[in-house]
């Protein structure tokens, strides 16, 4: 059994999800503080943890390298839950970097003890340098892509009930193309980016021919206006059997 897997997020009127790029609000405030509105709402969900990219944890919180190609992959492919893990009195951060390329210098992200989502082709030593830092991990198959396995490791090795995806675009559309969102929270902030390939919402890495949301249906359960102009949709994903 997997978490509730809610997808939260927050993106111009054309999609993309890069909030520098966005244009000012049109009354003269700030465009964070329409943004930060974002985090108010998240607060509301009150998950167990939440969940980013390698590309996103590194841009906020930690470092990345190189991972170790010539080291050995001896060791028991098993979750690892840390003591701060353990302990927890609040949320858990959980990032996807399956060649183990994030260096942490501590053991959480604004406070939430880390679990990091891994291939079992890293490097011993990368194991252990990560339970040294105190950084929980877990194990997403061979080459880090059955994401499935990875979310039932968060529930039965963690405890996570309720999980919040907030990207980026490759990480929701490998979660999109897996059938693994239960939720979507969209909120659309009142501006434009317009740049033709900026980052969107959802950005599965597949084929051309590819369909990565097939099968799958949103029935809207709620909508509302917030301040500033903020609309605020959010939708279940139901699974409609398409082929």
């Amino acid at each position: 059994m997997r978490p509730h897997i809610i997808c939260h997020m927050i993106s111009s009127i054309d999609g993309r999800i890069l909030t520098d790029r966005w244009t000012q609000p049109v009354d003269g405030k700030a465009r964070d503080d329409l943004v930060n509105r974002y985090y108010d709402i998240e607060k509301t969900f009150k998950a167990d943890a939440w969940l980013v990219g390698r590309q996103t944890m590194q841009q906020h919180f930690v470092h990345a390298g190189e991972p170790d190609a010539s080291g050995r992959s001896e060791l028991p492919r098993r979750a690892h839950v840390s003591e701060a893990a353990k302990r927890r009195t609040g949320r858990l951060a959980v990032v996807v970097d399956p060649k183990g390329k994030l260096r942490y210098e501590s053991d959480n992200a604004d406070g939430d003890p880390i679990i990091t989502i891994l291939s079992e082709q890293v490097a011993d030593t990368y194991l252990h340098e990560l339970e040294a830092t105190g950084i929980s991990y877990l194990f997403a198959g061979e080459e880090g892509k059955d994401l499935g396995h990875a979310m039932n490791s968060l529930r039965s090795d963690f405890g996570i009930e309720t999980l919040l995806v907030e990207g980026g675009g490759r990480i929701n559309g490998a979660f999109l193309k897996a059938g693994l969102i239960d939720d979507i929270s969209l909120m659309i902030y009142p501006g434009i980016d317009g740049l033709s390939g900026g980052t969107c919402v959802f950005e599965y890495e597949g084929e051309q021919d590819e369909e990565p949301a097939i099968g799958q249906s949103l029935r809207l359960t709620a909508s509302e206006t917030l301040e500033d102009g903020i609309i605020w949709a959010r939708y279940k994903v139901e699974r409609n059997h398409q082929p």
